[in-house]
């Protein structure tokens, strides 16, 4: 009797525990994220100290990366490059990097190392290769680079953003590597800037090539990401203030 008493004592406590452990993860994560995180269409979110996603494993990347990039994150802290890693906190295990290896194609980093410049742990996690997808070289090292640096002179101008981003992932795309890495035809960046006291919303859509166009050409609704995903960015919004904002197209918000 008494040994039974003391397995059910610590099965609650273990049990009491874990909850804990949770409520504490979820409440850093929700400071993280703005209070809300995307829709997942695969049901596998992962949380970090510094971001967090939503993995797919068909597809053996993230459809969508999620983060705050405030006005004291923007660093310019030269820290050594870390070599790329399996994310431990993916159960079916992400893709690794020597997928990529004479692939023809860019670890392309969803939530970019020189966002994340303010620590070397920070840094060092965007080295996940649960944050990365196949990237045209061209596309990485030319448009979608100009893309990111907009996207923090935006959190320096308007003291922070929220930010989501991902390739389209479809049924009928290429792969790479002994894992079939699907690489993406095209990337969405979403920017939210709630904290000027004037919420707007923008949402990019690239084709994963060359471009010389100017970047408020790739401008579109974000209700058309929506469409093509499937993901609901942002459903905890109230639902006219989300229509409304995911509907603008309105360039003339935001300074180019």
């Amino acid at each position: 009797m008494l040994i039974i008493i003391v397995t059910i004592g610590f099965y609650y406590f273990e049990e009491s525990f874990d909850n804990k452990k949770i409520n504490t993860n979820t409440n850093k994560d929700k400071d993280l994220s703005f209070y809300y995180l995307p829709s997942s269409t695969t049901g596998v979110i992962i949380s970090h100290n510094n971001y967090s996603l939503s993995y797919s494993e068909k597809h053996e990347q993230p459809e969508w990366v999620a983060y705050q990039l405030k006005k004291e994150h923007l660093s310019k802290n030269e820290f050594k490059r870390p070599f790329f890693e399996v994310d431990k906190k993916v159960r079916t295990s992400s893709a690794d990097w020597r997928n990529y290896k004479n692939s023809g194609y860019d670890k392309g980093h969803l939530c970019p190392a020189g966002d994340r410049g303010y620590s070397y742990d920070a840094y060092e996690e965007t080295f996940l290769t649960s944050n990365i997808s196949p990237q045209n070289h061209k596309f990485n090292a030319g448009i979608w680079n100009k893309l990111e640096q907009k996207t923090r002179y935006w959190a320096n101008r308007y003291d922070g953003v929220y930010v989501i981003t991902g390739g389209v992932l479809t049924n009928d795309l290429k792969t790479i590597g002994y894992e079939a890495v699907s690489v993406p035809k095209y990337f969405y960046k979403v920017i939210f800037n709630r904290s000027s006291g004037d919420e707007k919303m923008i949402g990019f859509l690239m084709p994963n090539e060359p471009s010389s166009k100017s970047l408020d050409s790739f401008v579109v609704a974000i209700d058309h990401i929506e469409k093509l995903t499937g993901i609901d960015f942002f459903g905890s919004l109230p639902d006219e203030q989300e229509e409304m904002l995911e509907a603008s197209v309105d360039k003339r918000k935001w300074k180019f």
